[in-house]
């Protein structure tokens, strides 16, 4: 039976258990994967080292931030010439600016992530020293 600890932050991944408790590894290995795209599935090293893993999807979703904030900047002067309408156009303004929060809360959840994991390996570095 695992022992449920409070939340790291706010910020944690709700499907992420918290470190300490049995597993938590594999829950954050799954939770980083799913924010890459399915092909990186395949690259063991990253699934193997979950410090790499992290390391990617942290730059994943920055890359996703930079890409969504040019789409919402360039909207009205873009989406005109493409025949959308202004209610279409200010409606995709406000989607890009769900998503960005959303991708603000996913990076924020890497970075607790990445910490844990680095936290992690440092104590088993030092219950191997001893």
């Amino acid at each position: 039976m695992s022992h449920h600890r409070p939340p790291v932050s706010a910020d944690w991944p709700y499907s992420v258990t918290t470190p300490g408790n049995r597993d938590w590894e594999s829950t954050a290995v799954r939770w980083l994967r799913d924010l890459l795209p399915a092909r990186y599935g395949g690259y063991t090293t990253l699934t193997r080292h979950p410090v790499l893993l992290a390391r990617h999807a942290q730059l994943q979703i920055e890359h996703e931030i930079r890409a969504v904030r040019v789409a919402m900047q360039t909207c009205r002067a873009e989406l005109p010439t493409l025949g959308v309408s202004d209610p279409t156009i200010e409606s995709t303004i406000r989607l890009y600016a769900v998503e960005l929060e959303q991708l603000s809360r996913l990076a924020r959840g890497v970075r607790l992530i990445t910490e844990a994991l680095l936290a992690s390996d440092q104590a088993a570095r030092r219950r191997a020293r001893v």
